[in-house]
């Protein structure tokens, strides 16, 4: 530690006694006055973290997020948008366009400090999109978009959800050839993330997306049909129009990886003869935009810089001059291309005109327009709009909280409207957007404009690549910021009582979201007060139980509940457990799944009077009402025989679920220090989390600098919320809180009363 002197402590002192104690949470930030796109793509890279499928990388930074669909025929990449199918057509166009973003502005990337966040997004789509090559064939899509929509639910449980809506095949994949489009753009993908990653992976990764992009290309332009996929699921929910513009596109970005002119000479000779015209012209189509469907706009450019001929940069400059004078326009500026989504759009003529300006028209009379044209369309997502409206999902206040996605929204009902609000913030998707007229509604159910989709954040994320290399910006170290949890699992209840007993209605409830999982060993326990019994000198133990209802029962396969005799607790309590050993009779999943109903009746011995239920410690604010129920703190749940939920008869309470990721007082992902640290844990899922006592701005070191990022948190400075690490680290008397307590004991560790060693230590008065 690097001593402070009394003095400087005590000036940290003075200021903190201006603080009253507010507690810390790593609240969203508020809006500020100017755009921080630095932080934008920071959220942005962690949406594509929200959207991985399979066994998650121990990089990935969602909370809420499990393993999912892990016995697909591919492993990994990502589901294509609030539903669960893995769409190869926009997602190779995404990757495809994170990493032209990349490999234009990487400087302004790496001056973010977001390199390894967008390396690791990047290189997890393209291993997923190389897996798919199946050497003389093509697996184009995991998944079943029709099956898919039955079900409404966190994807972690997609299994259990589909079985319930009756479909109990594998999700299987489709595969083959005379699908050229989607071939095409998985190659186009792989070649760019070659060039992108160039010295940021290793050579024998390059070499190995290189080998699959020449494979697809060759397949591509060897079939020049689409008549497979034109006839398959996916075709349904991204047609695909034409597949010239992709070969053209796939290319292009074949040239730049490889600088063999043979890629240029056959996009001349077979695929731009080939290519849209407009409308009624015998003219190359400049009208349209950069999109999922549509790559010829971004082959054209990139054929324009790789040829330098003439007749294509001019060719590119009509795209450009088209949108600057075009009138398809909502109020505020942003180019309206179509109705669904049309922010993608919007983006993707941006990403396309800073490109051009760099590389083509630096010196061009119309330069800047064309910037002030670009920057309207990343500025319009962020505010920049009569409405003053954000598109950004929880990048400020008022921004965007219910976004058309299953798992942000942790339904356990297998409905769209339960609950209200979704538990969780998708941080950084980019929603549909306005409609032309500018109006826009924050309702999950308006899938058209608050849908959200990785080719939704694909030119976007490029865009946001060229404006952090323009602007700088800072990062926020607390991201990502922690969900506000409401109650896992619990217990609701009625009671019935009469003089010869009660009988108790008690349904387990599984409304998991961090993650959505099965828990298994869950139990209940209802505590009675039976002084009355041992005053008339019944024994307890002769109480009758009757079991009137056990839902468990209802499953195939499932392990039935276990229903304990009376068991003393204290004095006159005793209580009976009810176990569930299977965690599968309670899924977040359905209306009729996501409790377990048990009915338990209780009667006096020989069913004569003398029963008091009403004086039961687990009888309090329960109502006879057994079809509605009363969740209940005072039939506590158990998870392993751990309390997690409830209150006990003498007052301990449950912390929340063992399995939640993180668990009660873990961290999510693994912290390190570059200094001795005074301990370490473990967490739910076996990482371990080193704790280093004072360092609350997470630098390694324990200074004074430390004292005043503990002050900005507790008063709550906009920006100043503290890391899950630095919260750890402030903890200083490990009470699992962080209050005025810690700070006058990092006060005296500053001044040099404490030292690290005698970390945590319980303040003095």
């Amino acid at each position: 530690m690097k001593q402070r002197g009394k003095r400087a402590a005590a000036c940290v002192l003075g200021s903190m006694m201006l603080l009253s104690a507010v507690p810390l949470s790593a609240a969203p930030v508020s809006a500020a006055e100017d755009i921080n796109y630095a932080k934008a793509l920071q959220m942005s890279l962690y949406f594509y973290e929200c959207q991985q499928a399979g066994k998650l990388p121990d990089w990935n930074r969602v909370e809420w997020k499990g393993d999912s669909n892990v016995d697909d025929d591919v492993d990994g990449g990502w589901y294509d948008a609030g539903d669960h199918v893995k769409f190869n057509l926009p997602m190779s166009y995404s990757a495809a366009m994170l990493a032209w973003g990349l490999y234009e502005y990487g400087d302004g990337v790496e001056a973010c400090g977001e390199m390894t966040n967008y390396v690791n997004n990047l290189k997890w789509v393209l291993d997923y999109l190389a897996a798919c090559d199946l050497g003389d064939s093509v697996i184009y899509q995991v998944g079943n978009g029709k099956e898919d929509h039955r079900w409404w639910g966190p994807v972690e449980l997609y299994e259990y959800g589909m079985e319930e809506q009756g479909v109990t095949t594998a999700r299987g994949h489709l595969e083959g050839r005379d699908c050229s489009a989607v071939t095409a753009e998985m190659g186009a993908a792989l070649a760019a993330g070659y060039c992108a990653l160039k010295g940021k992976v290793s050579q024998s990764v390059l070499d190995g997306y290189l080998e699959h992009a020449v494979n697809y290309f060759k397949m591509a332009d060897a079939d020049r049909s689409d008549a497979t996929y034109k006839d398959s699921d996916g075709n349904n929910f991204y047609p695909s129009s034409h597949f010239y513009d992709e070969l053209f596109w796939c290319a292009n970005w074949l040239y730049i990886a490889t600088q063999d002119k043979a890629y240029l000479d056959k996009a001349k000779k077979d695929f731009i003869p080939n290519l849209g015209k407009e409308l009624g012209q015998d003219v190359l189509k400049y009208s349209w935009c950069q999109c999922w469907d549509d790559v010829q706009q971004g082959g054209t450019l990139l054929y324009a810089i790789n040829t330098g001929d003439a007749e294509w940069i001019a060719q590119a400059k009509k795209h450009l001059d088209y949108w600057l004078k075009s009138n398809d326009q909502v109020p505020g500026g942003l180019r309206y291309v179509g109705t669904w989504g049309c922010l993608r759009y919007a983006t993707g003529i941006g990403f396309l005109t800073a490109v051009a300006c760099d590389k083509l028209f630096k010196n061009d009379s119309s330069y800047s327009d064309y910037k002030a044209m670009y920057e309207k369309q990343i500025s319009f997502c962020f505010g920049d709009n009569p409405e003053k409206q954000v598109y950004v999902v929880g990048y400020c206040d008022g921004a965007p909280h219910n976004p058309h996605h299953r798992t942000a929204h942790g339904s356990w009902k297998n409905a769209e409207k339960t609950p209200a609000d979704n538990r969780h913030m998708l941080y950084g998707a980019l929603v549909g957007g306005p409609t032309q007229t500018g109006s826009y509604e924050d309702d999950r159910s308006n899938y058209i404009n608050n849908e959200v989709a990785t080719d939704y954040n694909a030119a976007y994320t490029a865009l946001l690549c060229k404006m952090v290399s323009e602007y700088g910006g800072k990062t926020d170290p607390t991201f990502p910021y922690p969900d506000t949890r409401d109650d896992e699992l619990y217990v609701e209840a009625s009671v019935a009582h009469t003089a010869s007993g009660s009988t108790v209605h008690m349904r387990m409830t599984n409304h998991t979201a961090w993650p959505a999982r099965v828990v298994d060993n869950l139990s209940m326990r209802y505590y009675m007060d039976l002084s009355e019994l041992t005053k008339a000198g019944v024994k307890p133990e002769d109480v009758v139980l009757r079991c009137d209802r056990d839902q468990s029962t209802m499953y195939s396969g499932v392990t039935p509940a276990k229903i304990s005799g009376v068991q003393h607790y204290d004095g006159d309590i005793y209580y009976i457990e009810i176990t569930f050993p299977d965690g599968r009779a309670m899924l977040p999943i359905s209306e009729g799944h996501h409790q377990c109903e048990i009915i338990l009746a209780l009667v006096y011995p020989n069913y004569g009077s003398g029963w008091d239920g009403t004086n039961d410690y687990s009888a309090q604010g329960l109502t006879g009402d057994s079809e509605s129920g009363t969740k209940t703190k005072y039939i506590p749940v158990y998870e392993n025989g751990t309390l997690v939920y409830g209150i006990e008869p003498d007052g301990t309470e449950g912390k929340g679920s063992i399995s939640a990721s993180p668990a009660p007082g873990g961290s999510t992902n693994p912290v390190t220090s570059t200094e001795s640290t005074t301990t370490t844990t473990t967490t739910s899922n076996g990482t371990q989390s080193r704790i280093h006592y004072g360092d609350v701005d997470c630098n390694g070191m324990v200074e004074l600098a430390d004292g005043v990022a503990f002050a900005k948190a507790a008063a709550s400075v906009e920006g100043s919320e503290l890391s899950v690490e630095g919260k750890n680290n402030a903890d200083l008397n490990a009470d699992n809180s962080v209050g005025m307590d810690d700070l006058g004991i990092l006060l005296k560790l500053l001044a040099g009363i404490y030292t690290e060693a005698e970390m945590p230590i319980k303040a003095k008065a």
